[in-house]
């Protein structure tokens, strides 16, 4: 339950803070393309979050491979993010 409400609370922190962000100069309801932000936000820091658990996790079981590990983390979590900056543009 503690887990939920913490989200729930982060994501409605993430879409007041967008709020001065995306301010736009037409009219027209914003309420769904701050929903739509505060879920690409949300979804692309739990993967990238993902990323560096399993990548983590997975160099202190083979400390040998950390090199390759660690790149492959860093080239994943970048196209994430870009991803994801990406889909914010083409909401607001």
């Amino acid at each position: 339950m503690y887990k939920a409400a913490r989200m729930v609370l982060m994501v409605f922190g993430v879409m007041i803070m967008a709020t001065p962000a995306m301010a736009q100069d037409g009219g027209g309801p914003m309420v769904p393309n701050l929903v739509g932000a505060g879920l690409i936000v949300l979804g692309a820091g739990i993967g990238i979050g993902r990323i560096g658990g399993s990548a983590v996790e997975s160099m202190a079981r083979q400390p040998e491979l950390a090199g390759k590990i660690q790149a492959a983390m860093i080239i994943s979590a970048a196209l994430i993010e870009g991803l994801g900056f990406a889909a914010l543009f083409g909401v607001s």
